[in-house]
């Protein structure tokens, strides 16, 4: 696949480990670059000022601002902001208002590492991506 620009993507979790392995896994791929982490929905707020993603991978439980909080306000003032919400809930509430909310896709985080390229590749595609391990 040919791309002349970085896939520009933002991570929000408010655990750093967390942050840190899936912008490991996310960088593999010499396409994408991980532009920048936030702790919290605030903070991605505030990044998102200055920074315009093409992808925000957020955490559903974050303190200060929750994900589907952020994930609304982010599709409020930046449509073109694609949003995958990685979550270990596997709650079929969650993710009824995440795809309400607006998100492209829903990954568990015990997916992460296997599935996490390939819901990146099919949003990025413009389709949406939810885990497999979703399906009841």
């Amino acid at each position: 696949m040919h791309c002349d620009h970085f896939y520009k993507i933002i991570l929000a979790d408010d655990h750093a480990l967390v942050r840190q392995g899936v912008r490991k896994i996310i960088e593999e791929d010499g396409n994408l670059e991980v532009v920048g982490e936030a702790g919290d929905g605030m903070e991605l707020l505030e990044i998102l000022k200055t920074i315009q993603p093409d992808l925000v991978i957020v955490d559903i439980a974050m303190p200060r601002l929750r994900g589907l909080e952020a994930t609304k306000r982010i599709k409020h003032l930046y449509p073109r902001v694609k949003i995958i919400i990685l979550s270990m809930h596997r709650s079929k509430e969650y993710l009824r208002q995440a795809v309400a909310a607006g998100v492209s896709g829903y990954l568990l985080k015990e997916d992460a590492d296997t599935a996490l390229h390939t819901a990146i590749k099919a949003v990025r595609n413009g389709q949406e991506f939810f885990s497999p391990l979703l399906a009841v």
